[in-house]
């Protein structure tokens, strides 16, 4: 039905190679695979028959966990219109208690509505939110009142894109604080 690559790790493994905790589930034990190190990445992908043989409005469903005491994280969906896909895999070192337990990939046959937008959709939706905050309040620091309109002055832009160009150059992790 499905297989995965870890780049650099493994040749393509097949659903064998998962076992099956549902009857619409499936787990990958990254400590049976023997790996030097962990990987960064994989790649999913759906044999053709499975992609043809998919009820509609469903989805194979990618999630992580990147050890026992840390909760699947959803990584996206494969279905007949996107058939493979790559995806990062979360480290296990981002929380402040020690990571126990091997890292696992899980893959479920789900009802492709109830999904979430991808992570990387997410991302992208809250940097832009937070970098357009950023404009707004610096916009406000040289506004005048006008009906309740936000009037500025016509370079505006260009002094936010410069200001915005300097700190990130200071500070390296300045663009990073716009991801929450």
């Amino acid at each position: 039905m499905f297989g995965v690559v870890f780049p650099d790790h493994t040749f393509p493994l097949d659903a064998t190679a998962f076992a099956q905790v549902a009857p619409n589930s499936w787990l990958l034990d990254l400590s049976t695979l023997a790996l030097a190190a962990a990987p960064r990445s994989a790649v999913v992908f759906l044999l053709p028959a499975a992609a043809a043989a998919l009820p509609p409005g469903k989805a194979v469903v990618v999630y992580f966990q990147a050890a026992a005491n840390r909760p699947f994280a959803f990584l996206g969906a494969l279905g007949a219109t996107r058939p493979s896909a790559s995806f990062s895999l979360p480290e296990a070192g981002d929380e402040p208690e020690p990571a126990v337990g091997p890292a696992k990939l899980g893959v479920a046959v789900e009802d492709a509505a109830a999904l979430p937008p991808p992570p990387d959709e997410q991302r992208a939706e809250r940097v832009a939110l937070r970098v357009g905050e950023n404009l707004f309040n610096f916009m406000q620091s040289f506004c005048g009142a006008d009906g309740g309109k936000l009037v500025v002055p016509t370079d505006i832009l260009d002094r936010w894109f410069r200001k915005f160009q300097e700190r990130a150059k200071k500070d390296p992790t300045y663009l990073k604080s716009f991801d929450f």
